[in-house]
C-alpha cells in the first residue's frame, strides 16, 4: 500500500532542490514520486512511496546538509 510522507526541510532553492534530485530519484520505485512545496514557509517534501521510511528520506537530505523533520 502506498504512503505519503511529509517533511519539513530547509531546502530553500530550486537550484538545491536540482542538488538532491539524482539521490532522491535513485529511492524511487516505479509508481512512487517526491517533490517539493518551496513556497510553504515549512518547504514542504511530500514522498509517495511503498517501501521507503522517513529514517531513509531523512538521513538523504541530511548527507547534503539540509534539515528534515517529519510532520
Amino acid at each position: 500500500m502506498k504512503s505519503v510522507l511529509v517533511f519539513k526541510t530547509s531546502v530553500g532553492k530550486e537550484k538545491e532542490v536540482q542538488q538532491i534530485r539524482p539521490s532522491l530519484n535513485k529511492l524511487m520505485q516505479k509508481n512512487e514520486q517526491w517533490n517539493f512545496d518551496l513556497e510553504d514557509c515549512d518547504k514542504i517534501l511530500r514522498v509517495e512511496t511503498v517501501h521507503l521510511t522517513a529514517k531513509t528520506i531523512k538521513n538523504t537530505l541530511q548527507t547534503f546538509g539540509y534539515q528534515c523533520e517529519e510532520l
